[in-house]
């Protein structure tokens, strides 16, 4: 179920450069003296070790059933607490999975309208006790309750009958009833069509929300800096612009296609995953201000004032969705390629697990205990579901 290959000379080449140019200018731990009067001896401080990098991992063992009968499943968020939510495109609920494995609604997004790839996309969440969000609430106490440690927003990015948003919602009760309050809106205005309508939404190290944008059809939506479509955006809770992003907007980087995935190592960079058109897919490590090349250049173009892919693969073997990080190693939900890539920085290794063994895979993220999920998406009109399809798996990960 499991095929190893290496990146090509210039992917890993790249990264080197770009692991060393990452850590060029990182504090070197150094010994400082003092000296008192004499007579007393001069005292050495212990220089502090760095922290060891993380161990890279893969699937071990067989996955298992924890969820199935999921209709079109986009977005799995696990919640602090533990309980788990998922979006379904095209029925617009936010499904709660309950600890035997059943599923029960939590609450319906209003206002979605699906059409094609649009609908319901991604969920995030925001605690209440975050710096400058949820200003009515009280800090969270430091050993909380299900519900306490649950208490702050769902944001969901979704497809409206001309665009695309992304609102937020408060999560009422705790584990087991959970529920969506009132949405509020966040931000509007994003390019909407039959495809390419992005969607993975996700909060950064910094606090801020990050928000995968397609270019809904229209290629020239990506070289557009006026518009919000071909982006990756950076906002803050509330839907306004950072003070530190790139262009005075809320563009962060620009000439993408169709990013559906976003995850950060343990360094901060930032990764996404993006559908190619008829050629290649990519993985990218994206930087403020950096332009992708879409509709100019689709994977490794080598062209003056792009920014390559880390990473390419055929539009068969991929069609990369959602993306997580574990330990720095990098996992890809591939829906037409039907299997999970992964990928160690570390040493340029690619590699190929579940190769069609379980239909499209839209999601996967990092599980309890040592475990990665994945869901399928064999009901979303372009697989061949099976009973009981959609299903959540859980895989044991290690070194």
């Amino acid at each position: 179920m499991q095929h190893k290959r290496m990146w090509g000379g210039w992917a890993a080449a790249g990264l080197v450069a770009l692991l060393c140019a990452c850590s060029a200018g990182a504090p070197r731990p150094s010994a400082s003296t003092s000296t008192p009067a004499q007579p007393t001896p001069a005292a050495t401080a212990t220089p502090t070790a760095a922290p060891a990098p993380p161990v890279p991992v893969r699937p071990v063992g067989d996955p298992v059933v924890i969820a199935e009968g999921l209709d079109a499943p986009w977005s799995v968020l696990r919640l602090p607490s533990g309980a788990t939510v998922i979006s379904e495109r095209d029925t617009a609920l936010v499904r709660e999975l309950l600890p035997d494995g059943s599923l029960r609604d939590a609450g319906t997004v209003a206002d979605v309208v699906p059409n094609g790839e649009g609908g319901l996309l991604g969920l995030a969440f925001l605690p209440a006790n975050a710096e400058g969000t949820f200003e009515t609430a009280t800090a969270v106490p430091a050993d909380p309750t299900a519900a306490e440690a649950d208490a702050g927003w769902v944001y969901a990015y979704f497809t409206a009958a001309s665009e695309n948003r992304i609102v937020r919602m408060p999560l009422t009760g705790s584990a087991g009833s959970l529920g969506l309050g009132a949405a509020e809106p966040v931000l509007s205005g994003i390019p909407a069509a039959g495809n390419h309508n992005g969607g993975r939404i996700a909060f950064g190290p910094d606090g801020l929300l990050y928000a995968t944008a397609g270019d809904a059809g229209n290629s020239a939506n990506a070289q557009d800096l006026g518009s919000l479509g071909g982006k990756i955006l950076r906002i803050t809770p509330t839907g306004d612009v950072p003070a530190d992003n790139p262009f005075g907007t809320l563009v962060y980087s620009y000439g993408h296609r169709n990013p559906q995935g976003i995850a950060w190592d343990s360094t901060g960079r930032l990764w996404a995953s993006e559908f190619g058109q008829n050629t290649w897919d990519e993985l990218n490590q994206i930087t403020a201000g950096g332009n992708y090349g879409w509709p100019e250049v689709e994977g490794i173009g080598d062209t003056e004032g792009f920014i390559n892919p880390v990473q390419q693969w055929s539009t068969d073997d991929a069609s990369p969705s959602g993306l997580a990080i574990v330990n720095d190693t990098l996992f890809l939900a591939s829906l037409r390629g039907e299997r999970l890539w992964r990928v160690d920085p570390s040493t340029g290794t690619v590699d190929e697990w579940f190769t069609n063994s379980y239909g499209r895979l839209r999601d996967v993220l990092s599980g309890p205990g040592g475990t990665l999920w994945f869901v399928t998406n064999n009901t979303d009109g372009r697989g061949n579901p099976a009973p009981g399809d959609d299903r959540l798996y859980q895989v044991q990960v290690g070194s």
